[in-house]
This record gives C-alpha cells, structure tokens and sequence, in this order.
C-alpha cells in the first residue's frame, strides 16, 4: 500500500495513540464530577485545550472543543446567523468552500439570508479585493477557507482577515486542511473565528476545535449544562480532546521538519509524472500551495480508471464518471476545468505514511496505470 490521501484522513500517530489510552480503561472519570477520576479528567481536557491553544498561537480560553471541523463551521455560520438575524443578513465566501462551509449558507439562504459566493481564479486562489468588494453594509460574516482541500490552493486569509478588522467585520478561516501543515496563527491571519478538525492532522475521527477570539459574542447552538464555558452543552469527549491536544503539539512541535521534506517529495513526485505523461495538468496554484498536495490531470481517461488500474495506491479524484457523464467536483468547476480536462483529476497528497522510497515507485504504478487507462479507452 502506497497511502497517498492525506488531505482525505490521517492515520493515529503514536503520541495520540499513547496520550487516549488511559482515558479508553482506567481514567473513565466525567469532567464535571467532583471526584478524584473527575478531576483528573478535567484536567486532561484542559491540558488538550491549552496544547491546542499552543499550537494556533491563542489562550486556552479561546478554544471550543467540537465534534470536527463540521460542526465547528455550521456553529459560526448559524450561530452568528442566528445572533444578527433582524438586523444584518448577509455573508461572504467563496465559491470553492468545502461543502461544510456551503451547506450551511445555503441553509441560511433558505432562512432567508443572503450569501455571496466569490469567484475564483483559475489555479483556485480568490483575490482579497474582490472577497471585500462583495461585502455591504448588511455583512455580518466573511468565511474564506484557508487551504483547500482539493487543489491544496492556499487562500490570501490574511489579507483578508486584516481588511475585515479594519472594517469591524467578522471574519472566519475554515483551517481543516492547513493546521498540521503550515503555520497557522490566529493573530497572523486576523481571525475571528477558525476551525480544526481532527482527523486531517493524525488525531480521531469525531473530534475538532473552534477558535473563537476572546470578546467575541457566539450564540450556541446546543443547550444544556454549562460544559465548554457555556459554549457548548455536553459531557466532554474526553479521549478524543486529548487525542486532538496531543495531535496539536507534535504538529507544533514538528511543523518545521516534514513540510520542507514533503514539498521536495511532492515536487519529484510532479516531476516524474509529467516527464512520462505529455499533457498533464496541475490544478490549483503551483506556489501558493500546501507542501504535500499534488492534484494532477491525466488526459483523455478518467481518474477512477487510472487508480482502478493501480489498486496499491490509495487517492483520490476530482470527478465521478458515469457511463458517458462526467461530473466535476464543484472545485473543478468553480476554477473554468472542463469537463474533458477535469474528469482524469487525480488528487495525490502526501503525509507520514510516506517514504522517500514511495515516491519513484508509485509514479511508475500511476504511469503504467494511465497507460493501462488509455489502452482500455481506445486512445493508445
């Protein structure tokens, strides 16, 4: 197996691993019980909260602990949705959001709000300007991702978030992809509000964070006991949050040393592939980019036939084929692909599952398996 769909999930590293496992038998304690194993409990959850804190250059105080980056995108865009209604209505994106971003302005729409898609250019990037040319005087939030998670497109967060400081308006980074690969600070990017997800940066699958800058008003969405500050009700995942605060800090402390490593990898990986395949193509921006994605086009056939016919590597797409129908990832579509050039989209990202050694060997595989492609298509 060559496990090449990092930016899809991450495996549990040992730090995590070794950080839940009390947790999972003999420290069962609930956090907000006044006994010895419920203070011990609270106490890891604390600890989690501050090395994610750490990690994102924020206080502890600042950090919600959720269910993923999902729920922590759905808790700024209604909750703020749901603190403004009656006197702002309006919200700024852009066009290339993951769906847990999109999804929830398209609910706010069918609530009656309004939201903005900004378009994009086409390596992926949007342009500052234009995000702030769309805001107005009913603008209440500006949510532009800061990594996507196909192309690996870096967007200008800060920038952006600096001009809505400057005109009092709220802004959130969806930060799933980015936090465990490059720097990500909130004071850095002007934020307001910024989500992570666990299981893109080797902690568990059901577990994330929202930062939400001190002083800043978030209604909740759930409602019960006064967990999370009051923020949001529920007894603490508790072997989770310590997975993610574990997670946190070896990514902070370790940031320096992959992402240097991986680029290169990435960047021999590109490499080996266009000396072999005339025609492919890069999407996303080929600078502004995270250091181990690679999201490629193969021409004339379609992705799924080119990993079909390389089983041991594990990726992704950018398009599902059907009989004759392709259908583009709506990130293909938002940066002008067509059709014929996006349908053999091949998203290949790298993380701690790969070796040096993978790399030359998993560029021959996908070469033989689009030459393979092509010979099942008719093209060769």
């Amino acid at each position: 197996m060559i496990y090449l769909d990092h930016n899809g999930t991450t495996p549990l590293i040992g730090e995590v691993r070794r950080a839940m496992q009390p947790f999972m038998y003999d420290e069962f304690g609930n956090p907000s019980s006044k006994t010895t194993l419920g203070r011990k409990a609270h106490e890891a959850v604390e600890m989690a909260r501050a090395q994610v804190a750490s990690a994102l250059g924020a206080r502890p105080g600042e950090i919600v602990f959720t269910s993923g980056g999902t729920e922590s995108n759905n808790s700024v865009v209604l909750g703020l949705g749901a603190r403004f209604k009656g006197s702002k209505n309006h919200i700024v994106t852009t066009a290339v959001e993951h769906p847990a971003i999109i999804e929830p302005c398209l609910e706010w729409m069918r609530r009656g709000g309004e939201v903005s898609f900004v378009p994009v250019d086409e390596t992926g990037r949007v342009d500052a300007d234009a995000v702030m040319a769309a805001v107005g005087p009913e603008t209440f939030l500006v949510t532009v991702m800061h990594a996507n998670n196909e192309t690996g497109t870096l967007m200008p967060v800060a920038e952006i978030g600096r001009q809505c400081r400057e005109r009092e308006i709220l802004f959130h980074t969806d930060a799933a992809q980015s936090v465990g690969k490059v720097h990500v600070k909130v004071a850095e990017l002007f934020v307001d509000f910024l989500s992570v997800a666990g299981h893109k940066l080797y902690a568990p699958k059901g577990v994330g964070a929202l930062y939400v800058r001190e002083g800043i008003e978030m209604p909740r969405l759930m409602f019960g006991a006064a967990q999370e500050s009051g923020r949001r009700a529920g007894t603490e995942n508790v072997i989770f949050d310590v997975g993610l605060g574990a997670a946190c800090e070896a990514a902070a402390r370790e940031l320096d040393r992959p992402a240097p490593r991986l680029r290169e990898w990435r960047d021999r990986l590109q490499s080996l592939l266009q000396e072999q395949v005339p025609g492919l193509r890069l999407f996303g921006h080929s600078e502004y980019r995270l250091p181990n994605t690679l999201f490629v086009g193969f021409p004339e056939v379609a992705g799924d036939d080119v990993l079909a016919a390389a089983p041991e590597i594990f990726a992704s797409t950018g398009a599902a084929c059907h009989s004759d129908q392709v259908k583009l990832s709506h990130v293909l579509a938002a940066m002008g692909v067509s059709r014929e050039e996006g349908k053999g989209a091949v998203r290949l990202t790298l993380g701690r599952l790969t070796t040096e050694g993978q790399i030359g060997i998993a560029a021959e595989m996908l070469v033989s398996a689009y030459r393979d492609a092509l010979q099942i298509a008719g093209k060769q």
